[in-house]
């Protein structure tokens, strides 16, 4: 059974704008003449390696609330140009939104148990065309 990570998105509002700031960061990075890996560097290393890479995603908080996945591909070890070890996480490109899942802030990175794991879910199976700020606002009137 895979084992998660569970990690804040600072300075993100919306899954879009981290998508947003994905594609962007390829198109710098083909300007440039080079290949583009999402990494998300920590500065903790998983213990759990074998379970993470067992098919483990990192779960994204933005704004309080789990609302979208990305598969882990690999853990590698960094160092930072401070000279200290690091956690590079490589991310699939490919992002999954989630069930929202309100979630109290915290620091670093945490666990999550793939039973704790929010399920996926498509944008048309329960919302249909509704837009992302419509959405959000009827799931804080808790109308959905």
């Amino acid at each position: 059974m895979p084992l998660h990570i569970i990690k804040l998105c600072v300075g993100v509002e919306t899954v879009e704008e981290l998508d947003q700031w994905y594609r962007e960061e390829v198109l710098i990075h083909a300007a440039r003449g080079e290949s583009y890996e999402r990494i998300h560097v920590t500065r903790m290393f998983p213990k759990r390696v074998e379970e993470v890479l067992d098919g483990g995603s990192l779960y994204w908080v933005i704004k309080g609330i789990v609302q979208v996945r990305q598969r882990i591909l690999d853990l590698r070890p960094m160092r930072g140009g401070d000279g200290i070890d690091r956690c590079g996480i490589v991310l699939d490109p490919e992002l999954h939104r989630t069930e929202y899942k309100p979630c109290r802030a915290f620091q670093g990175w945490r666990y999550l148990p793939d039973k704790e794991a929010p399920a996926d879910i498509r944008q048309s199976e329960i919302l249909g065309d509704i837009p992302e700020g419509m959405r959000r606002a009827l799931r804080e009137l808790a109308l959905i």
